[in-house]
């Protein structure tokens, strides 16, 4: 079977074409700009990358284009659109609804959109993705991957705010978290690499990149997560600030003149990293300039460092002890230095790093960067979310859809 997996944002499609069951990615890219003057195709194949320029009004001729690229003689994979099998999706918000990944069907298009209120950034992009890839694939299943799903396991007392609770029932206002297909696909790697059942783990899993989540996994299920209601709640990130005291809103809007949208901008856009440091929401820049002696930029790191530390040891006890700490994404693959800040001062917990083998991982290699005989495993776990959404897509398409090969 061949599976495409799409994750649509507002302005970009990135793709990726799957054989499965074997989990083999044949090609995959990234459109950008799209609605804009001139819109960028990154298309790779065999370690090759074909660049090709021009202007995409929306994401159905988007759509079009990565099809075409798929189907491109030289460079793609199909050669006719009815080669591709089923459509993946990355969908950010699955409300109360949906705790894991189901077929695309009128009604789930519809708690999609519904859902919308909670993601307006991300689910109306996503919905345009399936709603394109229904008109030109009109013969290929479409399952939608939530990234709230895996989180859909947390108890009541970890997700509910301590606020009235007639805003939850009229609202939903509650913890969600996301980042749910990377912390479900490096649980999962994790049990593999330790060699030991799922059932019986308690995990740490640290999505850290421009944006950053932590998780706190028992059994396989998440029982606590960084991010809340929205992607704001939580860690450090490139540009958004995490947590804050809620009174710090209406306390610059007074001070600053700014409505409620604004502060909200300015804790999405303006702060983390970037703000701390005045530098850049890029780790890596952020580490250079601090190299470099400038002292925001230093800062900027400690508070970074800090947060994650902080969460580890909460989740620690949540958990009630810890077989592994696992690090993914950006940061959390590619920044020795951030690992050794994070662990630094754990050992009572029994987290230490071996610091040559944390020295030499660095990109997409899996490794046990912990000392020998540390009773807690510390691993660096590469995500791969599309492959995650392109099993679960052959899974549900061949056990709903029917279909036979």
């Amino acid at each position: 079977m061949k599976v495409l997996v799409l994750n649509c944002g507002s302005s970009s499609i990135r793709y990726k074409l799957f054989d499965m069951p074997e989990g083999q990615a044949s090609t995959g890219g990234l459109l950008e700009r799209i609605g804009e003057s001139s819109s960028v195709l990154r298309h790779t194949s065999a370690g090759r990358e074909v660049r090709r320029e021009g202007r995409v009004p929306d994401h159905k001729e988007g759509l079009s284009w990565v099809v075409r690229a798929l189907m491109d003689p030289e460079h793609g994979a199909i050669r006719e659109p009815s080669e591709i099998d089923a459509v993946g999706h990355r969908v950010v918000h699955g409300g109360v609804r949906f705790t894991g990944s189901v077929l695309v069907t009128p009604e789930v298009l519809e708690a999609i959109r519904e859902f919308s209120t909670l993601a307006p950034l991300h689910n109306p992009p996503n919905l345009i993705g399936i709603e394109a890839a229904g008109d030109l694939l009109p013969h290929a299943p479409q399952v939608a991957v939530f990234d709230t799903a895996f989180h859909g396991t947390m108890p009541r007392y970890a997700y509910l705010y301590a606020i009235p609770y007639e805003y939850y029932e009229k609202y939903h206002i509650r913890r969600y978290g996301f980042h749910g297909t990377s912390h479900r696909y490096v649980t999962l790697r994790a049990a593999q690499i330790l060699g030991r059942p799922l059932e019986e783990l308690r995990l740490i899993t640290c999505h850290l990149g421009n944006g950053c989540s932590m998780a706190a996994v028992k059994g396989g299920r998440s029982v606590d997560t960084s991010m809340g209601f929205t992607p704001l709640e939580g860690l450090v990130m490139g540009t958004r600030s995490g947590d804050v005291d809620p009174a710090i809103i209406p306390f610059l809007g007074r001070r600053e003149g700014l409505s409620a949208d604004e502060v909200e901008k300015v804790l999405n856009r303006r702060s983390g990293l970037l703000g701390l440091s005045g530098i850049s929401n890029d780790m890596r820049e952020v580490e250079r300039a601090a190299e470099g002696g400038d002292e925001r930029a230093k800062l900027a790191l400690e508070v970074f460092a800090y947060r994650v530390k902080k969460y580890i040891g909460a989740y620690i006890a949540v958990l009630g002890g810890l077989d592994a700490l696992v690090f993914t994404a950006g940061i959390g693959e590619n920044s020795y230095r951030m690992r050794e800040r994070i662990c630094e001062g754990l050992e009572v917990f029994g987290i230490a790093l071996d610091h040559r083998r944390n020295r030499r991982t660095v990109g997409r290699r899996e490794e046990d960067i912990s000392r020998e005989g540390s009773p807690v495993r510390v691993l660096v776990v590469p995500t791969d979310e599309e492959l995650l959404i392109a099993e679960d897509t052959f899974d549900i398409v061949t056990k709903e859809g029917g279909w036979k090969g």
